[in-house]
C-alpha cells in the first residue's frame, strides 16, 4: 500500500451547537413572524432585557439573582428585531463559530456564547443603567466568539471577495485585518453612534475583549484548546 507523504486528511466535527443555537434564533424569528400582529414588542417584553431593571435586580441580595430580570440578559441573545438584524449575527457566527467549536469543542462554544454573552449584555446594562427600553440580539455572543477565534488563530488568513473594477477578485486577507478593522468600527461607534440602546455597541466590543482574554487564558492548555486548525 502506498500512502501519500506529508499529506492527512482530518475528519472534522460537524459544529453542533453552533447548529442548534442558529436554529433556536430561526425559530424565534418565524415564531414571532408567525404571531398574531407580528408584534416584536411583546416578545421584547419577555425575552429582551431592560437595563434599569438588570441594574435593579443586582442591588438586591444574591438569593434573588435568579430573576427574571436578570436571566434575560442570556434570552436576549436569541431574539432579534427582524431578518436582517439576525442574518448578520449569523453570518458572523458561521465564519469564526464552526473554527472556534471545533477548537474549543461542543461545551466549550456553547460556554462561551451564553457566559461571554450574557456577561456583555450585563456591561451593556451597567452603561446604560437608566434605560427602559428592552435590548435583544446575539451582538454580544457572537463578537465573544471573533475575540476568541482571534485570540486563537490570530496569524491566520481568510478568503475574500474583493471589488476591483468590474470584476471581484478571491484574495486571502489576514484575519487580524479583517477582525481588526471590525473591532475598530465597533470602538468608533460607541463613541459617536446612536445612544439610545437601538445598536448594542458597547455589547460588541465587552463580548469581543472577553472572548481575546478567554482565548489567551486558554493557549497554555493544549488539552483544552486545538491549535492546530486553521480556517483554509
Amino acid at each position: 500500500m502506498i500512502q501519500a507523504r506529508g499529506f492527512r486528511r482530518r475528519r472534522l466535527a460537524w459544529p453542533w451547537v453552533l447548529t442548534g443555537i442558529s436554529l433556536i434564533m430561526l425559530a424565534m424569528r418565524i415564531i414571532i413572524e408567525s404571531s398574531p400582529g407580528a408584534d416584536n414588542g411583546a416578545w421584547m417584553s419577555v425575552w429582551g432585557f431592560v437595563p434599569a431593571d438588570v441594574m435593579a435586580a443586582l442591588e438586591q441580595l444574591p438569593a434573588s439573582w435568579s430573576s427574571p430580570e436578570l436571566l434575560a440578559i442570556v434570552t436576549a441573545l436569541f431574539l432579534h428585531g427582524d431578518w436582517l438584524h439576525l442574518a448578520g449575527n449569523l453570518a458572523y457566527l458561521w465564519v469564526f463559530g464552526i473554527t472556534v467549536e471545533r477548537a474549543i469543542g461542543h461545551w466549550g462554544l456553547a460556554a462561551s456564547f451564553l457566559l461571554l454573552g450574557a456577561l456583555a449584555n450585563l456591561f451593556l446594562a451597567l452603561q446604560m443603567s437608566d434605560t427602559h427600553t428592552p435590548v435583544i440580539g446575539a451582538s454580544g455572543g457572537v463578537s465573544a466568539i471573533i475575540g476568541i477565534y482571534l485570540g486563537l488563530f490570530p496569524v491566520s488568513r481568510m478568503g475574500l471577495w474583493l471589488p476591483l473594477g468590474l470584476y471581484l477578485q478571491f484574495a486571502r486577507v489576514p484575519a487580524v485585518l479583517v477582525i481588526g478593522s471590525w473591532f475598530t468600527l465597533q470602538l468608533i461607534y460607541t463613541v459617536i453612534g446612536t445612544q439610545d440602546g437601538e445598536v448594542a455597541w458597547w455589547a460588541h466590543v465587552a463580548g469581543f475583549l472577553a472572548g481575546v482574554m478567554v482565548a489567551v487564558a486558554l493557549r497554555p492548555f493544549p488539552a483544552l484548546v486545538d491549535l492546530t486548525l486553521q480556517d483554509d
